[in-house]
């Protein structure tokens, strides 16, 4: 297991804009105008919390027109949940 790749990818989905972000897309494809209409801060925030997003390929961008539309990148996903389920796959329950 890279536990660098898992620890990175922890580091991006621990704020919480960028969870509600990847709980959205978990849906489908969405417009930023879109995912904007659900937060309380201006595009250029919610640009930047896409970049960090894209840096560490939990999400995929095209382009259409003038707008920007992401995805999520399924196998990044994969991998962080299947490394994060690994790491704590010896924990017993309650």
């Amino acid at each position: 297991m890279d536990y660098q790749k898992l620890a990175s990818l922890l580091k991006v989905v621990a704020e919480s804009n960028r969870l509600q972000i990847l709980e959205m897309l978990s849906c489908g494809e969405m417009c930023a105008c879109d995912i904007l209409k659900n937060f309380d801060f201006t595009q250029p925030t919610l640009s930047h919390h896409m970049k960090v997003l894209e840096k560490e390929e939990l999400v995929r961008v095209t382009k259409k027109g003038k707008w920007h539309h992401y995805s999520l990148n399924q196998d990044t996903a994969a991998l962080l949940i299947n490394g994060l389920s690994k790491t704590l796959s010896n924990v017993s329950t309650p």
